[in-house]
C-alpha cells in the first residue's frame, strides 16, 4: 500500500472514538438501536469502522429509498435465517415508513424464494435418484 494511503488510514483511525460515536448515533437513528455486534466490534476499531462504513452505504444506496432498502434487508435476513437481523431490519423498515403488510410481504417473498431453492435442488437430486434406480 502506498505510504500516503497508509497515512490517511492512520489519521482516520486516530479519530476512532469520534467515528465510533457517530456510527452508534447513526445506528440508533437508522435502526432504533445499537446492535450488540457493533458494540463488540468496537473493540477492534480498524475492523468496525470500515465494516460499518460499508454497511451504511449498502443500506442507504443512492438508487433506493431507505424503506425499499430496509425491505430488501428484511427479505435477505428472512431468507438466510438471521433471526436477530430480521428483528432489527423489521424495526428499521417500519422506522423508514414500511407498513406491517409491506414487511410481511417481504417475508413471504423471501419464503417463496427459499422454498423454491430447496425444491429445485431437492427435486434435481430426486430426479437423479430416480434415474439411478431405473434398470439399465
Amino acid at each position: 500500500m502506498k505510504p500516503e494511503n497508509k497515512e490517511l488510514i492512520r489519521a482516520l483511525l486516530e479519530n476512532k472514538d469520534s467515528i465510533q460515536e457517530d456510527i452508534f448515533l447513526d445506528s440508533k437513528a437508522m435502526l432504533g438501536m445499537v446492535p450488540f455486534i457493533l458494540k463488540l466490534m468496537a473493540r477492534r476499531p480498524e475492523f468496525m469502522i470500515f465494516s460499518c462504513l460499508k454497511d451504511f452505504y449498502v443500506l442507504r444506496p443512492k438508487s433506493l429509498e431507505p424503506k425499499t432498502a430496509e425491505l430488501l434487508a428484511v427479505a435477505a435476513a428472512a431468507a438466510s435465517g438471521a433471526d436477530q437481523c430480521l428483528k432489527v431490519h423489521m424495526n428499521a423498515a417500519a422506522r423508514a415508513g414500511a407498513s406491517e403488510d409491506e414487511i410481511l410481504d417481504a417475508v413471504f417473498i423471501a419464503a417463496l424464494i427459499g422454498q423454491t431453492k430447496i425444491l429445485a435442488s431437492s427435486l434435481r437430486t430426486f430426479r437423479q435418484f430416480e434415474a439411478d434406480q431405473s434398470p439399465e
